[in-house]
């Protein structure tokens, strides 16, 4: 009966954190939104087939949907999605979704057919005692890619400046904890522990989408009222803004002395994203998105444009244009205080977000062009 009661709640959990994780990805689409509801959900359908396992004996279908969620989609996933929340690289992120869909597909075929043998009881079954050699070897290789994708992020989140660093790190190492989890009781089952560890691996990767979606909870520095927005709103921000010192970087007033400039090969990037605003809200977002504009301006050398437009056709969107220095510069600009400080208000204006990401290949300007966009 303990089994059957840990089971239940870990399965209730479980649904819980996934409803949290739904909502989370409505609120900020992404990629690591998506990746953390397929693991959730792929751990929720394995422990809602436990517990009906516990009540009734496990069998071979409730046996292959427990370990499929969390010996498969829940590790995998869960370490895919804080790969793409930190790492920003164009190849490593099209990698590693390549090898994901190699490492989804093969197992879940393999998983789902292969043979079973021995006999079943009431407590989560051990993965190695029913599965033979291959869907064995497949696990393994599964959770070494899971283990490579949580190395790299985390690498990538103790190379950033201290403003951002514990939050990354805090977002991260629950996720590894989570996957850790998770792979203990698929190898080993461990009874009535089992349940309880999966109750923990849930409510730890619960803690990470808490930490992505608030990286700072300091609610004594904000005002929930966006008519109240204006462009010193964000003057008092507690944090000083992210910088980083460049090697070999040019004074900022030299990038627009001389005459017009032809850019090729330049590593600058460029960024459109493109708000649809709720009914009603416009005032407000123009509000929020002036407040950052000016941040940005006072704050940050490195994006050489940061634009906000409005669009003739569609009253209710805007258009942010942006154009950074480079990749670093770009990641620097989304860890700013003033920019985290717009996400989490704007949130509750905004009804839809897409980003365009651009690689800079051909450019020329005139000269005054950042001073008649950007006055500093």
């Amino acid at each position: 009966m303990v089994t059957v009661g840990l089971a239940f709640i870990s399965a209730l959990v479980g649904w819980s954190g996934t409803a949290a994780l739904a909502a989370y990805a409505q609120r900020r689409p992404g990629v690591a939104a998506v990746a953390w509801l397929t693991a959730a959900l792929g751990m929720t359908v394995g422990l809602s087939a436990a517990v009906i396992g516990a009540i009734f004996d496990f069998g071979e279908l409730t046996f292959r949907l427990l370990h499929t969620g969390i010996g498969l989609l829940g590790p995998l996933y869960m370490a895919w999605g804080a790969f793409e929340l930190t790492v920003r690289g164009p190849r490593a992120r099209f990698t590693s979704r390549l090898l994901l869909s190699a490492f989804t597909v093969i197992p879940l075929v393999v998983f789902g057919v292969d043979r079973l043998s021995g006999q079943f009881g009431s407590t989560f079954p051990a993965f190695a005692d029913h599965y033979d050699l291959i869907p064995r070897a497949l696990a393994g290789l599964v959770h070494g890619f899971a283990a490579v994708l949580l190395v790299a992020a985390l690498v990538t989140v103790a190379r950033r400046g201290p403003a951002t660093r514990n939050t990354g790190l805090g977002a991260v190492g629950l996720v590894a904890l989570s996957v850790l989890l998770s792979v203990l009781v698929s190898y080993f089952g461990l009874g009535a522990f089992g349940p309880l560890l999966m109750l923990g691996a849930v409510s730890a990767l619960w803690g990470a989408a808490a930490f992505a979606i608030n990286p700072r909870r300091d609610d004594d520095y904000y005002d929930d009222e966006y008519d109240d927005a204006d462009e010193d709103d964000f003057e008092d921000l507690p944090e000083e803004p992210v910088r980083r010192k460049r090697r070999n970087a040019e004074p900022y007033d030299d990038l627009y002395d001389g005459s017009p400039r032809r850019s090729q090969g330049s590593n600058a990037r460029g960024v459109i994203t493109i708000y649809t605003i709720a009914d009603g809200q416009v005032p407000a977002f123009d509000q929020l998105a002036g407040a950052v504009v000016s941040e940005v301006s006072r704050n940050e050398p490195e994006a050489l444009l940061f634009a906000a437009h409005t669009v003739a056709s569609a009253p209710q969107q805007r258009i942010v244009y942006a154009i950074y220095r480079d990749e670093l510069a770009r990641e620097e600009h989304e860890q700013q205080p003033h920019v985290l400080e717009f996400q989490r208000r704007s949130a509750g204006v905004v009804v839809a977000t897409n980003v365009i990401e651009l690689s800079l290949s051909e450019a020329a300007a005139g000269e005054g062009l950042a001073a008649m966009l950007m006055p500093r």
